[in-house]
C-alpha cells in the first residue's frame, strides 16, 4: 500500500522510499499553507519581543494552547500600536512551518484588539486614506509660537483634562490668557460639535496656539477625535494645533494630523508657551549681557578720548615746531646746492660697490647645478621604485579582495530586481523574483519560502 504524500516532482511515494526530515517538513508546511490560508485567530499577547530589524516575534495563547507568531516589519509599521503582553487581539494570519525545527507558527497579517475589531478597523482605513492625502506629512506642520498672546483650549468645560490644562498654565506661564471653547468630547454628537468649537476659535482668530484635549478612556470614549472631519479641519487650521487626547500610549487620528502631538492633557499645556522662570531667566541674561557690553563700549570710549587728548598741540607749539622744521630743510638745501660734484661722485662709488658685490660667480652657480641634477636623478629612481613596489602589492591586494576569486570557490551573489544584495531571508517575500550570480554566468530564481533564525 503505497503513502497518501507526494515526493517534490510530484510522484506518489512508494511503500518501501524513505523521505529525508526536510522533504517531510516541507510536504507538511505546503499543506498547512494550503489547508489555512488567511485565518482569523483570537488570543492573548505573551512572550511579545520587537527585533531590531523590526519584525515582532510572540506568541498567541488562550486558556487551553498556545502557538507561535510572527509579525514582519512591513506588516508591523501600519498597525499603528504597539502590542502588549496580556493584551487580547484578533489576527488575520496564514499558518506556515518553520522547517529547520519542524515547528508550525502563525505568519500575522494584520491584528485589531479583540471585541472593538470594527472601530479599529475604521480607524486604520481612515488613516490609511488620509497618509495617502498627505495629510499627515511633515511639511504641512505648523511651527508651534513659544510666546503666544493667547492659548486656547478645545474641551469640555467639565472635563478632567481642563483642570490639568489650567493647572498647568498657572503654575508656567500665568502671563499667557487662556481662552476655553467649550464642546463635548464623548458621545454621539461630540465630534460635530468639536468642529463647531474649533472653526469659532479659528474665525475669532484670538490666540496664536490651540489645544485639543480630553482625558483617557477606550477606542470608544475617544472616538470623537477619530472624526474624518475633525482631522481635515485640525489639519487646515491657520492657528498652529497641539494635541493632547487621552494617555501615552493612546493614539488618535485627530494626533496624526495635528501640528505637534502631547502624550498627555498636562504635556500639551507645558509644550504651547515658554514658561515664565524660561522667560525670566532669558531676560535675565540678556540684561547681564547689555550691562556688560555697555560697560565695554563705555572702556573703549575713555581709551578714545584719552588718546585724543595726548595729541592735542597749543597752536603756539604748532607754529614753533613747523619753524624748526623749516630751518632745517634751508640748512640741507644750502649744503646741497654747495657741495653737488661730492654727492655725486659718493653717489656714484656706491653703486659701483654694489655692482662688483651683486655679480654672480658662474663657476660655483654650475657646481651646484650639477650637485642639484645628481640628486634630482637619485631621487627620481628611489621614487620610481617605491610606487613600483607600492603597484605589486596593490595588485596583490585586489587579486585578494575581488569578489570572483570568493564566487570561484563555490559561493554566489543573490539580488534583488533592484540590485539590493539579499543578505537575511526575512527581507524576502513569497514569489520575489531574484538573481544569483556564479562564478561562470548567473541565473533568476523565484522564492518559495524564506526562513531565518528565529
Amino acid at each position: 500500500m503505497t503513502s497518501g504524500f507526494s515526493q517534490e516532482n510530484g510522484s506518489e511515494q512508494r511503500a518501501d522510499e524513505v523521505w529525508t526530515v526536510g522533504q517531510l517538513n516541507r510536504r507538511v508546511g505546503d499543506m498547512l499553507q494550503g489547508q489555512f490560508s488567511r485565518i482569523w485567530v483570537r488570543g492573548e499577547v505573551s512572550n511579545f519581543t520587537s527585533a531590531a530589524s523590526g519584525h515582532w516575534y510572540f506568541s498567541i495563547k488562550d486558556e487551553r494552547a498556545a502557538v507561535r507568531a510572527v509579525m514582519f516589519r512591513g506588516r508591523a509599521q501600519t498597525v499603528g500600536f504597539v502590542p502588549k503582553a496580556g493584551e487580547k487581539f484578533e489576527f488575520r494570519a496564514t499558518v506556515t512551518l518553520y522547517e529547520p525545527r519542524g515547528d508550525y507558527q502563525l505568519q500575522v497579517e494584520a491584528m485589531r484588539r479583540a471585541g472593538r475589531g470594527d472601530l479599529h478597523e475604521a480607524f486604520l482605513a481612515l488613516k490609511e486614506k488620509l497618509a495617502a492625502e498627505g495629510l499627515f506629512d511633515e511639511s504641512l506642520k505648523r511651527a508651534i509660537t513659544t510666546m503666544p498672546r493667547a492659548v486656547g483650549v478645545v474641551t469640555s468645560l467639565a472635563a478632567a483634562a481642563l483642570r490639568d490644562v489650567l493647572s498647568a498654565l498657572a503654575r508656567r506661564a500665568p502671563h499667557v490668557p487662556v481662552i476655553i471653547y467649550p464642546a463635548p468630547v464623548q458621545g454621539m454628537d461630540a465630534a460635530g460639535q468639536l468642529c463647531q468649537a474649533l472653526q469659532k476659535a479659528i474665525d475669532r482668530n484670538e490666540v496664536d496656539t490651540l489645544l485639543l484635549v480630553r482625558g483617557g478612556g477606550s477606542l470608544e470614549d475617544l472616538w470623537s477625535f477619530n472624526d474624518e472631519a475633525l482631522a481635515r479641519l485640525v489639519a487646515s487650521s491657520p492657528i498652529p494645533v497641539i494635541s493632547g487626547v487621552g494617555h501615552e500610549t493612546d493614539f488618535t487620528i485627530a494626533d496624526f494630523v495635528a501640528d505637534l502631538r502631547a502624550p498627555t492633557p498636562t504635556a500639551a499645556a507645558e509644550l504651547c508657551c515658554r514658561s515664565r522662570e524660561g522667560c525670566l531667566d532669558a531676560v535675565r541674561v540678556l540684561s547681564t549681557g547689555l550691562a556688560s557690553r555697555h560697560a565695554r563700549l563705555l572702556e573703549r570710549a575713555a581709551l578714545r578720548l584719552d588718546r585724543a587728548a595726548a595729541l592735542l598741540v597749543s597752536p603756539q607749539d604748532r607754529l614753533r615746531q613747523q619753524g624748526e622744521k623749516l630751518n632745517q630743510l634751508k640748512q640741507r638745501l644750502t649744503r646741497a646746492a654747495a657741495h653737488p660734484q661730492e654727492r655725486r661722485a659718493t653717489s656714484l662709488a656706491a653703486l659701483r660697490s654694489r655692482l662688483l658685490y651683486a655679480g654672480p660667480d658662474l663657476a660655483a652657480r654650475q657646481q651646484s647645478l650639477a650637485r642639484s641634477r645628481r640628486d634630482l636623478l637619485a631621487t627620481s629612481r628611489r621614487l620610481i621604485e617605491r610606487r613600483a613596489q607600492r603597484l605589486v602589492a596593490a595588485r596583490q591586494t585586489l587579486q585578494a579582495l575581488n569578489p570572483r576569486t570568493i564566487l570561484n570557490r563555490g559561493y554566489a551573489i543573490v539580488r534583488k530586481d533592484d540590485g539590493t544584495i539579499v543578505k537575511n531571508a526575512l527581507d524576502l517575500s513569497v514569489g520575489e523574483q531574484l538573481g544569483v550570480e556564479l562564478d561562470q554566468g548567473s541565473v533568476h530564481v523565484s522564492v518559495l519560502q524564506a526562513h531565518g533564525l528565529l
